[in-house]
């Protein structure tokens, strides 16, 4: 394995995210585990870790060659943290004024949207559901950032330049993003132009997400940074902070994320710059 892995690098990327995507899609269509009481579909994310483990092994790597180094931890992760949050208190501030101009009211709301045992929607808001979003959502950054910025950029840098194996690497993790307007449209839910259209939104801004977080890792030479800043996304943005307004929360959800990830590409682009133009001159 390790050198078929070695002598064709894109193709071993590509049945690696084959796998990975295989068992996702399995878990989105037929266990949906999102659709249960636990609210997440996580189980696939474990294989994905799974996966990656032999792979490292097969390849005689540890976890620290591709980004995981033990002694940037705590400071790396708080850092992607504060990243984040600097952002999005920005977004958050934009959609607020936005709705407040519009409906004359807004409000932050803090509860976990899930599914109770009947299928409807529901607002959890007890630690045990806090604790569960917390360790699912570590679980998903631990193994998307591991093997997309971790792994496929060890295996891709021998014959790809760091910008190749970036778009690469952004274009594969849209797709990954992709199962979720494609089970909506599947099943009924949306048209196929909502289809084409959220399919195309997904791939941009999840590639968009990837080539911050793959420069991320090439900054500061560990995964951390982005992981903490990925997690802050899935945790607080997507999973636990709202905005109501009108009695409808996150309406504007799509134009807060946006927001902030252009808010933190451009904070990360502009200190790669600076970074860069510093290594030349020494």
């Amino acid at each position: 394995m390790e050198k078929n892995i070695k002598e064709k690098p894109i193709l071993s990327c590509i049945i690696i995210f084959s796998i990975c995507g295989l068992a996702r899609l399995m878990e989105y269509y037929m266990i949906r585990t999102d659709e249960t009481i636990l609210s997440e579909n996580f189980l696939h994310k474990v294989f994905g870790v799974i996966v990656l483990a032999i792979v490292l092994k097969s390849l005689r790597h540890n976890w620290q060659s591709i980004g995981f180094v033990k002694d940037e931890l705590v400071s790396g992760v708080a850092k992607g943290l504060m990243l984040g949050s600097c952002c999005f208190i920005v977004a958050y501030a934009i959609e607020c004024l936005i709705l407040y101009h519009v409906n004359q009211n807004v409000s932050l709301a803090f509860y976990i949207s899930g599914f109770s045992l009947s299928g409807e929607t529901v607002k959890h808001t007890g630690v045990l559901f806090l604790l569960l979003c917390i360790v699912f959502n570590v679980i998903n950054v631990w193994m998307e950032e591991g093997i997309f910025r971790g792994l496929f950029m060890k295996i891709l840098d021998e014959k790809l330049s760091f910008a190749c194996a970036t778009l690469l690497i952004a274009f594969l993790f849209g797709i990954w993003h992709w199962v979720m307007p494609l089970r909506d449209y599947t099943e009924g839910n949306t048209s196929l132009a909502e289809l084409l259209v959220m399919g195309v939104g997904y791939i941009v801004l999840a590639g968009v997400m990837s080539i911050k977080w793959s420069v991320l890792y090439k900054i500061t030479g560990t995964l951390w940074m982005g992981l903490g800043d990925h997690l802050f996304n899935n945790v607080v943005v997507t999973n636990l902070l709202h905005v109501v307004s009108n009695h409808e929360a996150d309406s504007l959800q799509i134009v807060r994320i946006m927001i902030g990830q252009i808010l933190s590409f451009t904070v990360v682009m502009l200190c790669y710059r600076k970074a860069a133009k510093r290594a030349k001159q020494a």
